[in-house]
């Protein structure tokens, strides 16, 4: 365990600077406001189009969120649920609706969720494991349930008469007039459970229920997983005073998932099972139905995650034929841009040309014709507006580091026509066939901004204008810190590396300053983006560093060659990309080629420890947060996804063992990091390096944290990782 400095030298720098300047300190990052301003989350409008609704973080604790809304054509905007008049930080959650958040990211209390009837008379709000209803006029609260165990995954049907929810892993509908309440499913018990998306389902496959409304409300389809086959994992999830054992549920590559089914029933009727196939080892993958409810489309994933069938079934027999498939011979990546039009035809989205590109097909399954095309990829459908023929679709068209909305006619294609600007990155929402968006932008020099647009990327008006003025939290340090620089280096197969850096305040073109490499690394996640900078990457900023990070090969939101650059060996060519671009870092007369350090969590943390223990590496320390560590011991869609499974590359899943390139780590340069209940990469892959280690005789630094699970969550402890972070690339990277 290190002296915990808390950056010395970070803070002798701070007192050099002029007096007028702003220093920035990890207690203003890590306080209420939040510096990055007022932001909009799950912004909705009314079905009517008259209201428009969002999730907002108080400003005394951006942990707890309310849900305001405003009228889309004149108004001030108000608070429809105040979160502490309903929510308590004192109430504990269901280890179902625990695990159900945390596969989502969502780190919030308070409301977290929320859905208009299609009325738009009221808004239901699932809170604390119970749920609320809402009246849009006289803006009264009726709480729905109220039961000792939580109601979780809870949504209105299309007609607003009914309310479907899942309690102790059973699926329930409650009669929204008369209050009843039915049993849709039998009883879940122990390793059964209906209507609930499956641990692998939430974490790696983007699915994360286990039911689906027909549109006309008549029928329910829903998932029964089978547990009872996959590995149990102990689990000791330690808190700050206490501890509790959790016998996890836990597929690790190469064992048994999940046995997973699926049913049809109408609200009075009998279940009738969906055929799936004679192979119950695959994953159910993507559930739609027809827009008039005749026909359930089912995508069907095998374990190999090479052959994607999307199957059409009868919901009154459960029979099912396949309507198209797809091939790979390294993956296949899921997508929601299944979108069965009116007239039998459907839209589908497919990586068949290099690029993920959207395509017309035939309600006979066949391909009409391919309606984007081009080097780049679509990120996914936003909208379809039938009666135009028209598609609305987000994607990085001119330059992985930017994102718009595009629109294209899919009967009859031509080149794509932007809706938003350029310069920045764009999330969306698509309403009334493509009439109106929210949108939400940023760029480095503008924090998140929410608003309603027209067709055309005209504004209607601000949901959150969160603009950067005297009254903005983050106003004060506008001038201090720059922008990110952001240019391309070339890997050793000649596919272009996006790189971003952000030079240190009072940079000196004449001085040589330490680097630290920000990172993910891998198919999740990139980290180079023309988006606002999170704040605390200007806390090194402030302290004298260069902070760099680098997109290598295998990272997402770029062609099929770049991406599968790492099937079956996560630590080869993604780690070779971050070797090189430290080496190219050390060319740079500004950067101190002695210095350069590395920090990443989860995947990052893997990369991190990869590049560490590289032979001859040119990283001199590195901070890894809950990494894998050795692949066999993290979960079967993702792992198997990109490297197979241990029995079928084995030497791989050997060479990329953390433990086994130890040898080659320096001593006193490393610092571990992991969560103390993490139920995703579990402790374990911390546990087996630092045994490792100690045998090894490698002084290294440890920092555990009670009671977090994947993620570090809050401004206490976060602002304690960051003061961590300083102290020890203070030591480690200035002389």
């Amino acid at each position: 365990m290190s002296v915990f400095r808390f950056g010395v030298s970070a803070w002798i720098l701070c007192l050099a600077v002029s007096a007028h300047a702003e220093i920035l300190t990890p207690e203003r990052v890590f306080s209420d406001p939040a510096l990055s301003g007022p932001k909009a989350v799950g912004a909705k409008l009314s079905p009517d189009g008259e209201i428009l609704t969002w999730l907002k973080p108080k400003a005394s604790n951006a942990q707890v969120q309310d849900l305001w809304a405003v009228p889309v054509r004149a108004g001030t905007p108000y608070v429809i649920v105040d979160a502490d008049q309903l929510s308590s930080a004192s109430k504990v959650l269901s280890e179902a609706e625990k695990a159900r958040r945390e596969r989502m990211r969502v780190s919030a209390r308070g409301v977290v969720a929320y859905d208009w009837d299609g009325s738009s008379k009221s808004i239901l709000v699932p809170l604390d494991g119970d749920i609320y209803r809402v009246d849009r006029a006289s803006r009264k609260i009726t709480q729905v349930t109220d039961t000792p165990d939580d109601e979780v995954d809870a949504k209105l049907s299309p007609s607003g008469k009914h309310l479907s929810y899942v309690r102790a892993n059973t699926l329930y509908v409650k009669d929204m007039a008369s209050g009843a309440e039915t049993a849709m499913t039998p009883k879940g018990d122990g390793t059964l459970s209906y209507g609930v998306a499956e641990f692998i389902a939430q974490e790696e496959l983007g699915r994360y229920t286990g039911y689906w409304w027909s549109p006309d409300s008549a029928r329910i389809a829903y998932a029964k997983v089978d547990e009872s086959q996959v590995d149990i994992v102990p689990r000791i999830e330690i808190g700050g005073s206490a501890f509790k054992l959790i016998e996890q549920r836990y597929p690790k590559a190469g064992t048994k998932n999940a046995v997973v089914e699926l049913y049809v029933k109408t609200l009075n009727g009998e279940a009738i099972k969906v055929d799936l196939g004679d192979d119950s080892d695959i994953y159910l993958a993507r559930v739609n139905w027809a827009a008039d409810g005749k026909t359930l489309y089912v995508q069907r994933l095998s374990r190999t995650q090479q052959q994607l069938d999307l199957l059409k079934v009868d919901p009154a027999t459960g029979a099912a034929s396949v309507f198209l498939s797809e091939t790979s011979d390294s993956w296949i990546d899921l997508n929601n841009d299944f979108k069965p039009l009116k007239d039998g035809r459907f839209l589908w989205s497919s990586e068949a040309d290099g690029n993920n590109h959207i395509y017309l097909y035939g309600a006979d399954g066949k391909l009409i014709h391919q309606v984007t095309k081009g080097d780049w990829p679509v990120d996914h459908i936003a909208s379809v507006n039938e009666a135009m023929g028209d598609v609305w679709f987000e994607a990085s068209k001119d330059t992985p580091i930017e994102s718009r909305l595009y629109k294209v006619n899919y009967k009859i294609p031509t080149a794509p026509v932007a809706v938003t600007s350029a310069g920045g990155w764009w999330v969306t929402s698509v309403s009334d066939g493509g009439k109106v968006f929210i949108g939400t932008y940023s760029d480095p020099k503008t924090p998140s901004q929410t608003g309603l647009y027209d067709a055309r990327g005209k504004l209607i008006r601000w949901i959150e204008e969160n603009a950067l003025d005297q009254n903005h939290p983050y106003f004060a340090f506008k001038d201090e810190y720059s922008a990110p620089e952001f240019g391309t280096l070339k890997a050793s197969d000649g596919q272009d590396l996006h790189w971003s850096m952000l030079k240190p305040k009072g940079f000196d073109p004449s001085r040589r300053y330490p680097v630290i490499v920000s990172i993910y690394g891998g198919p999740a996640k990139a980290m180079v983006q023309k988006t606002w900078v999170n704040p605390a990457d200007r806390l090194f900023q402030e302290a004298g560093y260069i902070v760099f990070s680098l997109d290598n090969r295998g990272t997402p939101n770029r062609s099929v060659a770049f991406e599968r650059a790492i099937y079956k060996q996560f630590g080869g060519p993604d780690i070779d990309d971050q070797i090189m671009g430290a080496n190219w870092l050390k060319t740079l007369p500004y950067v101190d080629g002695e210095h350069i350090g590395m920090m990443g969590w989860s995947q990052g943390g893997f990369v991190t420890l990869m590049a560490l223990t590289a032979k001859d590496t040119p990283f001199a320390a590195g901070a890894a947060g809950a990494p894998p560590t050795e692949w066999g011991l993290y979960d079967t869609a993702y792992t198997e996804r990109y490297m197979s499974t241990p029995q079928a590359n084995a030497e791989n899943y050997a060479k990329y063992d953390v433990v086994n390139r130890l040898d080659n780590l320096k001593p006193n340069s490393l610092l571990l990091m992991h969560g103390m209940a993490d139920d995703n990469v579990i402790l374990a892959n911390t546990t087996r390096v630092i045994e490792a280690l100690q045998q090894k005789s490698i002084p290294f630094e440890l920092m555990l944290y009670p009671g977090e699970r994947h993620g570090v969550r809050g401004n206490a402890k976060n602002l304690f990782r960051y003061k961590l972070y300083l102290d020890f690339f203070d030591r480690k990277l200035k002389p």
